[in-house]
Order: C-alpha cells, then structure tokens, then sequence
C-alpha cells in the first residue's frame, strides 16, 4: 500500500508492505511489538496549512491520525516504538524544511515518549522506505538526485553578407 502526503496506513497483515517516497517530507514508522501491529505515515510540513490536504499533513495531526489509528486497531500506547525517514534538503534555500520536519518528529517522539529505535534523517537525497507492519522491519533506498542536464552554450557563426539569420 503506497502513504502519499497527509495519508497513513495500519496493518498487521503478514502479507502487507507499506511504502512511501520522500523528499523533504518526513515518514514515521510505528510498531507495537505486542500486538504485532505497525503504521506508517507521511508528514508534509511540520505545521498546519488551510486545506484539509495540509491539515491532514501537518505534523501534529498527521502523527495523531498514525497512532489513533495503530490504537485502534489493538495497539497499546505504551508498546509503541518508531523509525523516522526523510527530511532531505532537495532545493538550495534560506529555508530547510526537510530539517524542520525531521526536528520535529523527533521533538514529537520525545515528548510522547514513544522510543525511536531507528532513524534515517537529513542529507540531499530521496528516499524510497518500505516497512512491513506486522513484523516492523523498515527498509530505505536512497534515490539518486536527477541533475538537468548543462547544455553547452551556443558558439556564434559568423554570418555571411548575404545571410538571413531568423530568430
């Protein structure tokens, strides 16, 4: 099951593989090791926005609707464990979102006091984070940054008397 922005997801179907691409954003992984039962999510922005999309993304309620979500479905609070992916700084800016993202799950993780028993956070690249919930093993593979290609500029041609040059 693919986590886009603002989405979760909750199994503890053996079958079932989570999945999720990140650049900037910021995914964490849940597992309750008791009940076998694991959850991920996909944060866009550390705050809210305006749409129900950005609400839905946002840190606080994003991180909320994941553990809500694992308790209902038979988890116990205090049994929770995360792993925490993402917060890339994919654009050269004043601003690194992707490392606000990352203090900010884990701020979140620490005042809930929910152990983070794994983390992959910062640098410039993607990634692609697969995690099976039921036996809360998580897996990263770094996406290689796409660089545009630099065309060489142009050389002038000297133009001759009689040509027509059209632009």
């Amino acid at each position: 099951m693919h986590v886009a922005q603002g989405e979760f997801g909750v199994s503890g179907d053996p079958e079932m593989m989570l999945t999720t691409i990140l650049g900037s954003c910021v995914s964490v992984c849940l597992w309750d090791r008791q009940s076998r039962l694991g959850g991920m999510n996909h944060i866009l922005l550390p705050g809210g926005g305006g749409t129900d999309l950005y609400q839905a993304a946002a840190g606080a309620n994003a991180m909320e609707l994941l553990i809500n979500g694992m308790l209902k479905a038979g988890a116990r609070r205090e049994c929770l464990e995360a792993k925490v992916f993402g917060g890339a700084r994919m654009i050269k800016a004043s601003s690194d979102i992707g490392a606000r993202n990352g203090a900010f799950v884990t701020e979140f993780l620490e005042r809930e006091h929910i152990p983070l028993t794994g983390q992959s956070l910062g640098g410039t690249l993607g990634r692609r984070v697969q995690f099976w919930p039921e036996n809360g093993r998580a897996r990263q593979m770094l996406i290689a940054k796409f660089e545009e290609p630099v065309a060489a500029p142009a050389q002038e041609k000297a133009a001759a008397d009689d040509a027509l040059e059209l632009f």
